[in-house]
């Protein structure tokens, strides 16, 4: 019977009225004996035999169905909002990114190398730390001359004064430390992770691409020597691009039968080498005086099963060295320039270094390698 009132009922559900509301509107205003309750019920009969489904509603538009992520359905009892059900997650979303890349990383060769001969091998972690590309000092303002070019040829030219320097040594195994600032900035902005505006060098996307180049010559050349293992620290600077550097370089080598990794974005990473373990952190987040404790309690198994122990931090800029209990921690220096606020504030390092270790696998840390600038 409450069909002849419809105009009425779609037009005040339109400005928002309830259907309780909408009953007591049509008791007054057409003088209806019923209580509110039975116009209602009675509202909610006539609207469902009017409602096309939503199929039928599409189909009588003209609107493709798949294109439908979301619909209100109003029934008695109460009204749904329904969602589509193939919506992606932000894993979903990756996943089916480095689905993609893996099918374009390039195909590599198994790789062998010669015997070692000479008894005990060695391990070589090579860490160029704080590279900040895209940061920018002039040395009109700072005595310091630093961009995307001077960055990516003093590291370069610091890896090879590494390896030079170990030559003597039979490197059986490299860790590579990735990360550590490794960019500048993490948004268009120009700014770090956190919102702090920066002096830079280029835009956001080349300074990616400048990095991940880099990353995939050195990681590249290094695999001709040994295995690599690549190692990511997140960072304060770069926290989000960094990780997504990584990502895409883990993907690059995925193929290589002598290349591994650990690329996650726990804060502090191990490794173990014989009787060594080598710990690796950015140097932003727990103090030095904690990290061998959280060494020994994240790692145990590790931690029980060497004798020599090393954590390896960044993030300060200059050198530092200190044992504790068990390990040894200690901060590498960076060939980055001084940029115009850290020359304000006097906040200068020097020397600007590349540095490498050698680990014996009995020994524990043998050799400590400096390239200066």
């Amino acid at each position: 019977m409450y069909d002849q009132y419809l105009s009425r009922i779609f037009e005040l559900l339109m400005n928002g009225k309830s259907k309780a509301q909408v009953a007591r509107i049509l008791k007054k205003e057409f003088e209806l004996e019923q209580t509110e309750e039975t116009i209602r019920k009675g509202v909610s009969r006539a609207l469902e035999s009017k409602t096309q489904n939503i199929e039928e509603y599409c189909s009588a538009n003209g609107i493709n169905i798949n294109n439908v992520k979301s619909y209100w359905h109003k029934g008695e009892g109460f009204s749904v909002n329904v969602k589509g059900g193939d919506s992606m997650s932000w894993d979903d979303v990756r996943d089916r990114i480095l689905k993609e890349l893996k099918e374009f990383s390039p195909k590599f060769e198994d790789i062998s190398y010669s015997e070692n001969i000479y008894g005990d091998g060695h391990c070589l972690v090579i860490d160029p730390a704080d590279i900040h590309i895209g940061k920018l000092s002039k040395a009109f303002e700072t005595g310091c001359e630093y961009n995307n070019q001077i960055a990516v040829e003093r590291v370069k030219e610091g890896v090879r004064g590494i390896l030079k320097r170990s030559s003597g040594f039979n490197i059986d195994q490299i860790v590579f430390i990735g990360g550590n600032d490794i960019l500048h900035i993490d948004s268009p902005r120009r700014t770090t992770t956190s919102g702090t505006p920066q002096d830079t060098d280029g835009m956001w996307f080349e300074n990616f691409m400048i990095a991940k180049n880099l990353y995939i010559d050195l990681i590249g050349s290094l695999l001709l020597l040994a295995p690599v293992h690549f190692v990511f620290n997140p960072s304060n600077h770069d926290y989000t691009h960094g990780f997504f550097l990584a990502d895409v370089i883990n993907t690059y080598f995925q193929g290589h039968n002598k290349f591994t990794s650990d690329t996650d974005l726990k804060h502090r990473k191990y490794y173990r080498y014989g009787n060594t373990m080598i710990g690796t952190t950015h140097g932003d987040g727990a103090k030095n005086d904690s990290l061998p404790l959280l060494m020994a309690t994240e790692a145990p198994v590790m931690w029980a099963k060497t004798k020599h122990r090393y954590i390896y931090t960044h993030h300060v800029h200059h050198k530092t060295a200190k044992d504790f209990q068990g390990v040894t921690v200690e901060s590498l220096r960076s060939p980055s320039g001084t940029d115009s606020w850290h020359h304000r504030n006097g906040l200068q390092h020097s020397p600007k270094a590349i540095e490498g270790y050698v680990h014996s696998k009995e020994n524990g840390q043998v050799a400590r390698l400096t390239h200066n600038f």
